[in-house]
């Protein structure tokens, strides 16, 4: 799960009656760790801001870019609103016996890195990356992937995860000639005005109203345009693309809203029995991280085996989810 591919504490799939978290006793929260929450929240410079390229056109010379941040900006942040004292991590690895022919026609493995994120008087949380170990760099890229995601239970960096991709134009190495401009809500000095992504989905549906239909008229019927609900609706589904990951990102929009993307989807009932099931899946990773971090990545990677998926990446429904689940909760109550 990339930018693209999530597996965090706090961000996943379930089904609901195995999946519901117990009850517990949260203890209040201080002033002083709200506003530090607050702090963490802020977007970064738009400095330290890089475009990747996610997709291309079939020519590859348009392609699709989303912004993301070096690690370094991640551990700038916490050195500077908590000094390097303030807060630790850890990094566990394991690699996977199951094999996979690459397009090469080559044997090769995943190796998967979790980082146990904890900021002293607040608590920890952990992340977990992964990659193919037939990429030279599938450690350095999982340990960054880990680290960010578990920045990301914190609020650190989790607004780079509202956004969907700007098409841009591309030069011959298929980097982009120019990148989009941010919005104002994800600068640091906008934020703090108060602006939020409310209506991300916005520039999307304009786009579809606006789009030829067959007979040629050149604006869609004023029925089919959106609601401000349905808006809503839309941008809370697309927030879920990253902590979910493509698998399950993916597998909930086409078996509950049949659709390829949730913009397509024009019902409001629809776009609310999704969203429930992707929060059902958020409920449901968060479960299954809590049962890895205490036992391991080991029994995780056996319990797939046996349910012939290659890795947590492959899981696109709920069901297949809910399996996994029960079998490493039993692991945990039989390792203690």
């Amino acid at each position: 799960m990339d930018a693209s591919n999530d597996y965090v504490n706090g961000s996943g799939g379930g089904h609901a009656n195995a999946i519901d978290q117990s009850s517990r006793i949260v203890p209040p929260i201080s002033d002083k760790t709200i506003a530090l929450l607050a702090q963490l929240e802020v977007p970064f410079h738009p400095a330290v801001i890089e475009w990747r390229v996610t997709h291309t056109s079939k020519d590859k010379k348009r392609g699709q870019v989303i912004p993301y941040a070096d690690q370094r900006a991640y551990t700038d942040r916490l050195n500077a609103l908590l000094s390097p004292a303030g807060w630790t991590r850890k990094y566990t690895v394991q690699t996977s016996p199951n094999f996979q022919r690459n397009k090469d026609q080559k044997i090769t493995a995943k190796v998967f890195v979790t980082c146990d994120l904890t900021i002293f008087d607040i608590g920890s949380h952990s992340g977990t990356g992964e990659g193919w170990m037939d990429d030279d760099n599938a450690g350095t890229s999982a340990e960054a992937q880990a680290f960010k995601r578990a920045c990301s239970c914190f609020g650190l960096g989790r607004y780079l995860y509202r956004f969907t991709g700007a098409w841009v134009d591309l030069d011959d190495h298929r980097r982009p000639r120019t990148v989009p401009k941010l919005a104002g809500w994800a600068t640091p000095e906008g934020w703090l005005l108060g602006l939020r992504p409310q209506l991300e989905a916005d520039s999307q549906f304009a786009k579809t109203a606006a789009a030829p239909t067959r007979n040629g008229n050149k604006n869609r019927r004023s029925a089919d345009i959106p609601s401000k609900d349905q808006l809503e609706l839309v941008r809370q589904v697309e927030a879920m693309a990253e902590p979910l990951g493509r698998g399950l990102y993916r597998g909930l929009l086409k078996s509950v809203g049949r659709a390829w993307k949730p913009a397509d989807i024009r019902d409001a009932t629809t776009l609310r029995k999704l969203l429930g099931s992707m929060q059902e899946a958020d409920r449901g990773l968060r479960r299954l991280q809590a049962a890895v971090d205490k036992t391991g990545s080991e029994p995780l990677v056996a319990i797939l085996k046996s349910l012939n998926v290659k890795s947590p990446d492959n899981v696109d429904n709920l069901q297949t989810l809910q399996k996994i689940i029960l079998a490493l909760e039993e692991e945990a109550r039989e390792a203690f």
